[in-house]
């Protein structure tokens, strides 16, 4: 470099100093002073490396050795650390040594790395990325986009935006829709336009995409559009919109196994779940019984099973409360079939009604989606089941109303008879010749018999008043101590009951022995002297009638034509029966009113060899002793 060149090179923008064949400083213009922090009269005749040993471990002493030993330019970027500068630096080799011209490009750099950070993002999202330049051309686009339209960048990159709407399967009308977006954003009479397009993805799936354009500042691109696959959201919002009109059906309905149908088939026809099934407990029972599944359960099982305590993770599921999603049952200890087809199920609990299952033959089936869903469904199901209830015992409330006042009317018919009966007879005898010789009816002999069954007659009165149709707690009865206990409470000897087979079964304990009281006494005023009363089981053996047991008595029988009005507390008290209802208070108006307060059925006939045989029927928790 000659002197004559100094006032030109001091003028240039960039930093520049000029190197000796020995690396030292020969010249350095006031930008380059500025940028090494150091004067000319501080570095000219210095070597470089001595003066800036940092620069040792950059790419400065490689590239100026190489540019003085082949005579060739060289350039490259390097950061300076110390500095923290990122310099463009180029050097060009003489015989006199080295011409070194340094920019600063931190700004340029740091611009890159944004750009490059945005593009980094913008390839990880999951949403489609284009953008466009004003004559709508495609400068860029993102992998998402190649793989939602199954095509490489090649293909759509330079090209005009209606190839990705062609590639897109995007009708006319749509695209023309699309091409006023992007104009309105382009032009500024729009910061934003949003729109839902249907589209056709890699796969041939019909699907909805959002397209969402905003105009960017870029030196090509003038537009971005975003495409997001909504296509699951929309269904998820169609779903949830039939779900609250599934709701109404179930609340429509007061039937549990009518709304349980309901859940079911909702399940199956809006989420998808072909093998579904519902459970209620059975309280009197103490087991999850199977009260409605799809016609694909049924086809892959044959019947949905029944659970008892502790059985499978349906049980477990009921008792925690907590809605469960099993993603593959092979992973999964101690489940009720351990060779069934499912792989994967829901189960969410009904409150305290029972359970939803919903199953799958593959693995990792069910998402959070499917649970949330299936949890709104349950929760409506649950709902509907507890208006049921309520609405069952509103009805039940009503039509006990109903009994009560059809019972004390019958009772102040009894009363009213019987009272009648013996004012009768008083006024007979006061209508007598000779009054004065008048005695009262009734002998010595009969007061006691008489204030025995006004007695009694008060006790089942009593019984009614205090509403006999109603049960409190059952527990489990062992049938031979309940007959006992009631002869010890009967007019029956103790040895005038016999019991055939022995046996258990869930009661209120005091309303059943009160039970068979009754009716042992109901037979003994039948009986002229000794009666014998066998007691067995009915039910087992057959395969048409449900489980119970009989009474059969060998006292006087109850005419047939009879059988309807001694169970009948409003029966014409005029119309003796053999001493029936008006020698014996509420009799067997009493054991029906018990039997039918536990949900049984009590029927009369008569012995193949004569006596009275009441049957009690529908006493599902009935079991024969061990």
């Amino acid at each position: 470099m000659t002197l004559r060149s100094v006032p030109i090179v001091d003028r240039v923008t960039d930093a520049f100093f000029a190197l000796d064949t020995d690396f030292r400083f020969a010249y350095l213009n006031e930008r380059a002073e500025t940028l090494l922090k150091r004067s000319r009269e501080d570095l000219i005749g210095r070597v470089m490396w001595d003066e800036f040993p940092q620069t040792v471990e950059t790419q400065f002493p490689d590239r100026f050795h190489r540019a003085m030993d082949e005579q060739t330019p060289v350039s490259f970027e390097v950061y300076h650390a110390p500095l923290d500068t990122w310099f463009e630096a180029r050097a060009y080799p003489a015989e006199s040594g080295l011409s070194v011209y340094m920019r600063d490009i931190t700004e340029r750099k740091v611009q890159e790395t944004t750009l490059a950070q945005h593009a980094a993002v913008i390839e990880a999202i999951n949403d489609a990325v284009v953008t466009l330049d004003r004559t709508r051309e495609i400068v860029t686009v993102n992998g998402a986009t190649e793989s939602a339209l199954g095509v490489d960048r090649t293909e759509l990159v330079g090209e005009h935006v209606e190839t990705l709407t062609q590639r897109a399967g995007i009708a006319d009308d749509h695209a023309v829709e699309i091409g006023r977006a992007i104009t309105d954003v382009d032009v500024g009479n729009a910061d934003e336009r949003t729109l839902e397009v249907p589209f056709t993805d890699a796969d041939g799936r019909d699907r909805v995409g959002e397209f969402r354009f905003v105009p960017i500042e870029d030196d090509i691109a003038t537009v971005a559009g975003v495409i997001r696959d909504v296509t699951d959201r929309q269904e998820y919002e169609r779903v949830v919109t039939s779900l609250h009109e599934v709701t109404r059906w179930l609340l429509e309905s007061d039937d549990p196994e009518e709304i349980c149908a309901i859940a079911v088939h909702a399940g199956s026809d809006l989420l998808d779940l072909p093998i579904s099934g519902v459970w209620l407990l059975a309280e009197e029972q103490g087991y999850l019984d199977p009260v409605a599944g799809t016609a694909g359960a049924h086809d892959e099982f044959g019947g949905l099973p029944r659970f008892n305590p502790g059985e499978g993770l349906v049980w477990d599921v009921f008792e925690s409360g907590t809605v469960e999603r099993f993603d593959d049952l092979r992973t999964v200890d101690e489940i009720y079939n351990p060779d069934t087809p499912i792989r994967s199920e829901i189960i969410a609990p009904i409150g305290t009604h029972g359970v939803l299952m919903t199953g799958s033959l593959e693995a990792h089936r069910f998402g959070e989606t499917d649970v949330d869903l299936i949890s709104t469904l349950v929760e409506n199901t649950r709902a509907a089941l507890d208006r049921a209830d309520r609405e069952r015992v509103l009805q039940e409330r009503s039509a006990e109303l109903e009994r009560q006042t059809d019972r004390l009317e019958s009772v102040a018919n009894v009363l009213s008879s019987d009272l009648k009966r013996q004012l009768s007879t008083v006024a007979d005898a006061l209508e007598g010749d000779d009054p004065e010789e008048w005695e009262f009816p009734l002998a010595e002999d009969s007061v006691e018999a008489t204030l025995d069954r006004a007695e009694r007659l008060v006790d089942d009165v009593r019984e009614f008043a205090r509403n006999a149709s109603t049960v409190g707690t059952r527990s489990r009865i062992d049938l031979e101590s309940a007959i006992d206990e009631a002869l010890e409470r009967s007019r029956l000897d103790d040895d005038a009951v016999v019991l055939e087979d022995g046996a258990t079964l869930r009661a209120d304990a005091d309303r059943f022995v009160h039970l068979l009281e009754t009716a042992f006494d109901d037979a003994a005023v039948r009986a002229d002297g000794a009666v014998t009363i066998r007691v067995g089981l009915v039910g087992f053996d057959e395969s048409d009638r449900s489980r119970g047991f009989y009474l059969l008595d060998d006292a006087a029988e109850i005419p047939p034509t009879a059988h309807d009005r001694v169970l009948d507390p409003a029966t014409d008290i005029d119309e003796d029966v053999d001493g029936g209802i008006s020698t014996a208070g509420l009799g067997l108006a009493l054991v029906r009113a018990i039997a039918e307060a536990h949900e049984w059925t009590l029927s009369i006939d008569n012995g193949e060899n004569g006596g009275t045989r009441l049957e009690i029927r529908d006493v599902t928790t009935l079991e024969r002793a061990e």
